[in-house]
């Protein structure tokens, strides 16, 4: 495939747009004026060659990585199908993290916070136990980015009303 022909400006935002994919900063970091950078960053990924190149670079660094769609959507299913009861002993004392599954580590838990109890004895501050809570982070956001990649029709981002409208009937208490 050839790489289309870009100025050294264009190709400067292909790499920088690749860093985060925000247009604006890739367009002020390639070296456009601040001013200016929204509208020109809009219109060269409107550029059929800065779109080609972008495409081209994006494809190259899924194969450098080996992180594509299947990759990304395994992980997915992956993270949606744990089983929380993975992180407790037989007794429900949660495991230390190290016994953790691994797909635990590495972005099911959202934070970890620890709280030590204490109790008074004889008018002294003694521990007592360690409250642990577990965040998790959101489940079902994954779930509606697999929707969203097997194209399952709940997770459409927008819905298309037919030409005629609708009609909402509402029902006010008091028949008002």
């Amino acid at each position: 495939m050839l790489t289309p022909k870009l100025t050294d400006k264009q190709q400067a935002f292909v790499e920088e747009y690749l860093r985060d994919l925000n247009a604006t900063q890739a367009a002020i970091r390639a070296g456009y004026s601040a001013k200016t950078a929204a509208s020109v960053g809009n219109e060269n990924l409107r550029k059929p060659q800065i779109a080609e190149a972008i495409a081209q670079a994006k494809a190259s660094r899924s194969e450098r990585t080996k992180v594509d769609a299947d990759w990304l959507l395994n992980r997915l299913a992956a993270e949606a199908d744990a089983d929380l009861a993975d992180l407790y002993n037989e007794d429900g004392g949660l495991k230390p993290i190290h016994q953790w599954p691994e797909i635990w580590r590495k972005g099911l838990v959202a934070g970890i916070d620890v709280e030590q109890q204490y109790e008074y004895i004889d008018g002294e501050k003694e521990p007592c136990g360690v409250v642990v809570k577990v965040k998790l982070s959101d489940r079902v956001k994954r779930l509606e980015l697999i929707g969203k990649h097997i194209d399952v029709q709940a997770f459409k981002d927008q819905i298309s009303l037919p030409p005629e409208g609708v009609t909402v009937v509402v029902n006010r208490p008091g028949g008002n």
